[in-house]
């Protein structure tokens, strides 16, 4: 699709600022559906073609940016939402600071892209909410382990009659995290058991052993049901387990290695997957104890593993089939 006009918006809390690119024209709107409708007329009435024709770009800003792509998806207008350190190391050496400088960025960013890119669409309702909840999840999680740090060291070095507040509150605390972190495992169950088709690629992915429920929807939302990622090797460079080369020249030749820009939740399930299928996938547990044997890294292979259980992964997904373990069948 050919765009003859682009548009950046530096999106706020309460305010955002846009930037046509071709006219250098700022404009300033509220961060409402309100100031959504301003924003349209007022594209509407400078740009001088049609809007099938204008690409909006703007920065991933988590809920602060999800109300605009909602607005820019329903009114049928092409957007892209771009990573704020893609944009930055994209146009070199900048200086300062300022709204409407920000969103002339990101516009020129856009223009300098526009052949390129693809318009970006808002993934399903059902896999918006897994996302939020396994989000809320993980904070959970957290709180839940910082109050069972505390009570463990309380307890070794306290005396409890004489701390009974101290240690009750606690208690409470972990006790209710713990109910309300069952409260979320079920909605998420529910959201599965009524879509049929997550309920089918959950399963599939389900099927193979070291991924568990958490990984498994993790994947599932991250990929849009397997439809963000063409292939299982791009994924992997996504959750920072693609190693790679640190070489130029002749004085710079540095080790393989993964990279740091990464989904870090991501790949901690993966490493967390790698550890269970060493432990209890037959298959895996010889393929590690014979690369530890021959002196291979123990990290180096764990994150070997990883990659097999990515492949395997979407392999399933693709085919519409369990994993079958034919290890155990080998002559």
């Amino acid at each position: 699709m050919e765009f003859k006009e682009v548009i950046g918006i530096d999106v706020g809390k309460m305010t955002n600022q846009a930037f046509i690119h071709s006219l250098k024209l700022p404009f300033s709107f509220d961060n409402t559906p309100k100031g959504y409708k301003t924003l349209s007329k007022w594209v509407e009435g400078h740009v001088k073609c049609s809007m099938d024709e204008v690409l909006v770009a703007f920065e991933h800003t988590g809920i602060y940016s999800f109300p605009l792509a909602v607005h820019l998806q329903e009114t049928k207008v092409n957007y892209i939402i771009v990573p704020g350190l893609e944009i930055k190391r994209s146009l070199g050496i900048q200086r300062g600071k300022d709204d409407i400088v920000d969103s002339k960025r990101i516009a020129l960013y856009a223009y300098r892209r526009r052949d390129e890119v693809t318009p970006y669409q808002l993934p399903s309702k059902q896999f918006i909410q897994i996302r939020r909840l396994l989000s809320l999840r993980e904070r959970l999680v957290k709180q839940r382990a910082g109050y069972e740090g505390t009570l463990k060291e309380n307890k070794r070095f306290l005396i409890k009659k004489d701390n009974l507040l101290l240690f009750n509150i606690q208690e409470k605390m972990i006790k209710e995290l713990n109910k309300q972190i069952k409260r979320v495992n079920e909605e998420l169950q529910k959201i599965v058991d009524n879509d049929p088709e997550i309920k089918k690629i959950y399963n599939l992915v389900l099927s193979i052993k070291g991924v568990g429920p958490q990984t498994a929807l993790f994947v599932i939302s991250i990929t849009n049901g397997f439809t963000l990622f063409q292939n299982h090797r791009k994924f992997a460079s996504y959750a920072g387990i693609a190693p790679f080369s640190y070489r130029s020249g002749i004085s710079i030749s540095g080790r393989t290695k993964t990279s740091h820009l990464a989904n870090k939740k991501m790949k901690s399930l993966l490493s967390s997957c790698a550890s269970s299928a060493v432990q209890y996938n037959p298959e895996m547990k010889a393929y590690y104890q014979k690369r530890i044997a021959e002196g291979k890294h123990v990290m180096g292979t764990l994150n070997i593993i990883i990659k097999k259980i990515l492949a395997r992964i979407f392999a399933v997904a693709k085919r519409g089939t369990p994993y079958v373990d034919t290890y155990g069948y080998a002559s």
